[in-house]
């Protein structure tokens, strides 16, 4: 699993150019998927949502914007990141710890993390405090990266490991941070393997929906 200093550091160096480097380097799909989960949480209309390892804030803002009934706090362990994420208008953010979130137990009706718990360094922990701070019958919604399956797998493996981190350099001047992206994609959980750690962390009713050829994967599991 990740190194959090390591994880920390990298993030805090690229936090003014990270947003723009993101809609880049996804061809702008990244704004899609996170409509996408953001829909999918409309109809839960939620009151209160967490979302984890916010960062710039991306998933946050829009969670904020298309469902302003419901009180949306970011959290990051990254203040660089998460300084920016209030600066764009996020109106409660958190600096905190997601293997100890400093939130009471049963506090929100949604968790989110976008491209977050695949950078944590203990998955099982932090899904666990993400489980603990859930009520009864709450959801958590995950998005993260995973490999395509079929033809696509081998050209896309090539583009993680030799044409993004070029790219990533050329934007952000921090070219080895996206060089250990493509290494963290193969090693994060996916599909069942993804679905079967949130069932051992507590979640029922798991599931998993690939986004994109399988580029990008949502989980979800009920508390």
């Amino acid at each position: 699993m990740p190194d959090a200093v390591y994880v920390h550091d990298a993030f805090a160096r690229i936090a003014d150019r990270y947003v723009l480097t993101n809609h880049v380097l996804s061809g702008g799909m990244d704004i899609w998927w996170r409509k996408v989960v953001t829909a999918r949480i409309r109809k839960w209309k939620p009151e209160r949502l967490l979302d984890v390892a916010s960062g710039t804030g991306d998933l946050a803002l829009e969670i904020q914007d298309q469902i302003p009934a419901c009180e949306v706090t970011a959290s990051d362990f990254c203040a660089e990141m998460l300084a920016h994420a209030a600066n764009r208008g996020i109106a409660k953010t958190i600096v905190a710890d997601a293997l100890k979130l400093p939130f009471p137990d049963r506090e929100f009706d949604v968790v989110t993390v976008a491209f977050g718990l695949r950078n944590m360094a203990d998955y099982p922990a932090a899904l666990r405090e993400m489980h603990r701070v859930l009520k009864p019958g709450g959801r958590l919604v995950i998005l993260d990266f995973s490999l395509p399956t079929g033809i696509l797998r081998g050209p896309y493996r090539w583009y993680l490991h030799h044409v993004l981190p070029r790219m990533a350099g050329a934007l952000t001047g921090e070219k080895d941070a996206y060089e250990y992206l493509g290494g963290s994609i193969e090693q994060f959980p996916s599909g069942e393997g993804m679905t079967g750690l949130l069932g051992e962390c507590g979640f029922t009713a798991t599931d998993a929906r690939p986004l994109t050829f399988g580029v990008v994967t949502v989980y979800e599991g009920t508390c």
